[in-house]
């Protein structure tokens, strides 16, 4: 499932893109033609995200919402479209491109009101990053017995944490994941939060996940890094630790596979 970082890229791409366009849209599937028809002939305004969730506000006072869920996927074409597939829920074009969007959990169009209902069952969003959010992460935390690595799945905790970044999180900060939530103290809440906030925002820019610090395995800079030197512990099981040299380790929490090292983050 695509992670926050992917979900904020994709707002401010695709807004870059159509904002201030009239589209023309519809629904090559046809399971959102009624949207569709809806969108269609209006003027996007403009697109923010939440957590893995989408919000595009459009001329007619329309919000469409777009949560990718697992198999989610946007294409956008500059010029020269092929045909969408099949399985397309949403097309748009405008004289500055194309969009396809097919495989999404959710497409909809809600109300004012009802974008606040999705915001309100959220937690803080790293990328967001609005004042007071730190702590509010911190007593969410207070609040859950669960292990820290399945808070950090919990959207309600925080918002737009996937399985790579919660791994890689904790292993920066050095907290083992079977550790309960409410039992993390408030500096290390703190740590994973700034973490989340620095990762996310990276993350978005780049387009990619890397959380490796480029000395450690001797590159000059991120963009240097293969696709295999650019994770700490995620899907490295059996692999020795890039710091310490010990085996990571692999185990499940809230139903996905975790991966951590047991000197770091013991």
């Amino acid at each position: 499932m695509p992670e926050g970082h992917v979900i904020h890229r994709a707002a401010r791409l695709h807004e870059r893109r159509f904002g201030g366009e009239r589209v023309r849209a519809w629904s090559p599937q046809g399971r959102f033609s009624e949207g569709a028809a809806r969108l269609d002939g209006q003027v996007l305004e403009g697109a923010e995200a939440r957590g893995k969730h989408l919000f595009y506000r459009w001329s007619s006072g329309e919000i469409l919402h777009v949560h990718l869920g697992l198999f989610g996927k946007f294409r956008v074409h500059v010029s020269d479209p092929p045909p969408p597939t099949d399985g397309t829920r949403l097309a748009w074009e405008a004289d500055t491109g194309t969009l396809y969007l097919a495989g999404a959990t959710i497409v909809e169009l809600v109300d004012p009101t009802a974008k606040e209902a999705i915001e309100a069952r959220l937690g803080p969003d790293p990328l967001v990053d609005e004042p007071g959010d730190a702590e509010g992460f911190i007593e969410r935390l207070r609040r859950r017995s669960v292990p820290i690595g399945a808070a950090l799945l919990d959207q309600k905790a925080i918002a737009g944490v996937g399985n790579v970044y919660r791994a890689e999180i904790l292993f920066l900060a050095g907290v083992d994941p079977s550790t309960p939530a409410k039992e993390i103290e408030d500096p290390a809440a703190r740590a994973i939060w700034e973490l989340s906030v620095e990762h996310l925002r990276r993350g978005e820019r780049a387009g990619r996940i890397v959380t490796v610090d480029p000395d450690e395995v001797g590159a000059r800079s991120r963009k240097d890094l293969t696709r295999a030197e650019r994770l700490y512990v995620y899907k490295r099981d059996g692999e020795p630790c890039r710091r310490c040299g010990s085996e990571v380790r692999i185990g499940e929490s809230a139903g996905r596979s975790i991966w951590w090292c047991p000197a770091c983050q013991g």
